[in-house]
């Protein structure tokens, strides 16, 4: 149920007379935003990497620079957003955001010196972490409580759209271009990315009110809104809440970066095929708004400590290398769940917060979940190297699992006891 105005701005008439609440098109839009800062300006680059790096004649330590630089950008992004958000309005920090990662893609295919690159790749980067931060950011103003875990669900899905496309767009491209097709991949996702900014400039709007709107929620469950919280409260509550976070970077991330070399050494898994296990994981990732319903009907801990199982269940089988298609198995119950956690941390940060603090906050989650994020692949990495397969990195990964499964248990809406959800 959603509660709407019925006086609407005379200019503005048709978006609060349609037969669904504009907070839709907000989703809408913000798949399609989240789609392009991250399925293809962020996890893109390691389809293009092989291409690139050949093509270059870099090493694997300058595309792993490279890769670092996207990462600190991303960072760089994400603590930037609340600052802009409140100066310019989520519209257009999401906007700018996507205009900024055009720019850097665009140069980047026509490139070849090595600092350019990594100066391009950071920039891209910066415009991932801004765009969606403000865009998950953005959902906590037009959805309430009630609502708001399936609304930032629906919008990190679409990052499965995003490695759909890449899947299928970068190998096509590198066998039809050869040794430079990469450089036509970024140009083709630069194309796309620029549709989406213009459909992102034309349709979002900053708030409800922009249209004659209030939030969409439940009339008697979403009667209070959160209020400001102090400082200290706020800081208190983000660290929990970031904390929890870095669990799941730290564990998503070994799992996704090596998940391909295990079923390329154990199962026989062409390398060729890499790109086709992303599209599957990206369409899998289509139902990660499921968990975010399920959010609001359980919860925001009891719905991330579900997900932290069920990846910690993936993990597991990948650890013990169970036999025969059980991978498989790993790998589709990683993709159902992949992107569910970002999305209900969003929704848990609008719930405990107000529009404004709630922002700032999911930029300082972000290092956490940065941290993890960086940790997790260099830790995983070592123990590969050491033990000549990665096992144990993904136990390293299930343990993380759980004990982000505790932690999420242990959240709590500030001011109130430990029972709240």
């Amino acid at each position: 149920m959603s509660m709407s105005s019925t006086s609407a701005n005379e200019g503005l008439r048709s978006p609060s007379r349609l037969p669904f609440h504009y907070g839709w098109v907000i989703v809408g839009v913000g798949m399609i935003v989240s789609m392009s800062v991250l399925g293809m300006a962020r996890f893109a680059f390691g389809m293009v990497l092989p291409s690139m790096r050949d093509d270059l004649g870099f090493s694997y330590g300058d595309m792993g620079w490279v890769g670092t630089g996207n990462f600190v950008g991303y960072l760089i992004g994400a603590l930037l957003a609340g600052a802009l958000t409140s100066r310019v309005g989520p519209r257009f920090a999401v906007t700018s955001a996507l205009v900024l990662i055009v720019v850097a893609l665009l140069l980047v295919s026509v490139v070849s010196a090595y600092v350019p690159v990594l100066a391009l790749f950071t920039l891209a980067g910066v415009g991932s972490g801004l765009g969606n931060v403000a865009m998950v950011g953005m959902v906590s103003r037009w959805f309430m409580k009630s609502m708001r875990g399936w609304a930032s669900g629906l919008v990190v899905a679409g990052i499965g759209l995003g490695l759909m496309i890449s899947g299928v767009l970068v190998p096509a491209v590198n066998a039809d271009q050869g040794a430079q097709g990469w450089r036509l991949s970024w140009r083709i996702m630069a194309g796309i990315i620029v549709v989406v900014a213009l459909i992102a400039l034309a349709l979002l709007r900053d708030n409800p009110a922009k249209v004659g709107l209030t939030a969409a929620g439940h009339a008697v469950k979403d009667a209070v809104a959160p209020e400001p919280i102090s400082e200290s409260a706020q800081r208190r509550t983000t660290t929990v809440l970031g904390l929890v976070y870095s669990m799941y970077g730290f564990s998503y991330a070994i799992f996704a970066t090596f998940v391909v070399t295990t079923l390329v050494d154990t199962v026989g898994l062409a390398e060729s095929s890499a790109g086709w296990i992303w599209f599957i994981v990206g369409l899998l990732s289509l139902f990660c708004g499921f968990f975010g319903m399920l959010s609001d009907k359980l919860g925001r801990k009891r719905g991330i400590a579900i997900v932290f199982v069920m990846q910690g269940i993936a993990f597991l089988i990948a650890g013990f290398q169970l036999p025969g298609a059980w991978i498989y198995v790993s790998v589709a119950l990683f993709g159902i769940c992949a992107w569910s956690v970002p999305g209900i941390m969003g929704a848990a940060a609008g719930d405990f917060m107000p529009p404004e603090q709630a922002v700032k906050a999911l930029g300082t989650m972000t290092l956490f979940f940065g941290a993890g994020q960086a940790l997790g692949p260099a830790i995983a990495g070592v123990l590969g190297e050491r033990t000549g397969e990665f096992s144990s990195a993904y136990l390293l990964a299930a343990a993380a699992a759980i004990i982000g499964a505790v932690g999420a248990l242990t959240m709590k809406q500030p001011g109130e006891d430990h029972t709240s959800s």
